[in-house]
């Protein structure tokens, strides 16, 4: 007899509830295989996991879509953060814009490298220390950095920003939503592994390919090992020769 196991996503397990619960709404009054309690958990699982799992995809589709355009956004504002960095350390060296200056910036005057931009964090950070940087050297009389102008480097920033804050909460309700379907895959698999035990123990005595047929006909999912020989209809006409003879000789 092949092995049994478990489906592994959520698909093969939808299949596998909706077969039991077809076959046990058809199956004759005298073959209850599945009993009144794990049939009715299993319908009622079966509603809930397939509004879950729907949930679960629609939510994932939107979050690759918004991270599509999360990273668009982190890009721009990254190359325009640090272009502009590196025009105003051009300045200074010069001499267009005081060394002192770049304190304005929290910048280190005696440094020309970028700061860390690798990180959205550092993103936000410098962003703004540039940003308020610029506002309060050229409120002194400076005269504005241009290509990027810091107008231009403000609207990235403010698109990025924006789209970061849409980022976490895409990235929590992802987290929550997978959470909840984890917890429901588990207890859905209980209920799919009662159901094969009873249909199992219901059809122990019949024939293998009979028994064969009849579980996978509740969504039971068998495997043959290497080398293991495929039950057929005529592997169940064998055992009955084999029968007949055994019988014949007593």
């Amino acid at each position: 007899m092949p092995y049994r196991r478990l489906p592994k996503t959520d698909q093969a397990r939808l299949h596998a509830l909706q077969r039991a619960v077809q076959q046990a709404a058809n199956a004759p009054y005298n073959e209850q295989v599945i009993n009144y309690r794990t049939l009715s958990e299993a319908q009622r699982f079966l509603m809930q996991y397939e509004n879950q799992v729907a949930q679960y995809h629609a939510n994932f589709d939107s979050k690759v879509s918004a991270n599509r355009q999360y990273r668009h956004r982190v890009r721009n504002a990254r190359m325009y953060i640090s272009h502009f960095i590196q025009v105003l350390n051009l300045a200074v060296i010069r001499g267009e814009i005081k060394r002192s200056q770049k304190e304005l910036y929290k910048l280190d005057p005696k440094s020309n490298a970028l700061p860390d931009l690798t990180t959205e964090d550092g993103l936000i950070e410098w962003g703004q220390n540039i940003i308020d940087g610029e506002q309060q050297r050229t409120a002194a009389g400076g005269f504005p950095i241009y290509n990027p102008a810091i107008n231009k480097v403000k609207v990235h920033f403010e698109m990025f920003k924006e789209d970061y804050t849409s980022h976490l909460l895409h990235k929590k309700t992802h987290s929550r939503v997978f959470e909840d379907t984890e917890s429901l895959r588990k207890q859905v698999d209980e209920i799919i592994l009662s159901i094969w035990d009873q249909v199992e123990a219901f059809y122990k005595d019949e024939l293998p390919y009979a028994k064969l047929r009849k579980c996978q006909a509740y969504g039971m999912i068998y495997y043959y090992r290497r080398g293991e020989t495929k039950l057929t209809p005529e592997t169940d006409e064998q055992i009955l020769r084999n029968r007949a003879q055994q019988t014949m000789l007593f």
